[in-house]
């Protein structure tokens, strides 16, 4: 899986839509709350409710996932695309990181067929 091939994924889903809020710097959001950073060679996303969760991700694929800077202490992890990692279980994590994200919004901000996402 590819960087462009994630992008599309990530903006498949209900209410998804690109941004760069940081030059150079694309996401994907639902609403204004980012579920995906998206790089050429990684992905960061919500892993886990807390830091213990999603050290789950650093155990399986120590080569392959790292705690994102600055948000890594709620649950955030870098995993490195084309890596050890199998592109099912990225795409994986990128529908928990999106579910969880807007699970937290507001139910009148929610898309409509969220949960199908």
């Amino acid at each position: 899986m590819n960087a462009d091939e994630l992008l599309e994924y990530c903006l498949a889903k209900p209410g998804a839509w690109e941004d760069e809020p940081w030059e150079g710097h694309v996401v994907a959001k639902v609403d204004a709350k980012i579920f995906a950073f998206l790089g050429e060679a990684a992905v960061g996303l919500k892993c886990g409710a807390n830091r213990e969760e999603a050290d789950e991700w650093l155990l399986r694929y120590p080569d392959s996932a790292s705690v994102m800077a600055y948000i890594g202490r709620s649950g955030w992890n870098d995993l490195k695309l084309n890596s050890e990692i199998p592109a099912v279980e990225i795409r994986d994590a990128v529908d928990d990181s999106y579910l969880t994200v807007v699970s937290k919004l507001p139910k009148s901000k929610r898309p409509a067929g969220w949960a199908e996402a």
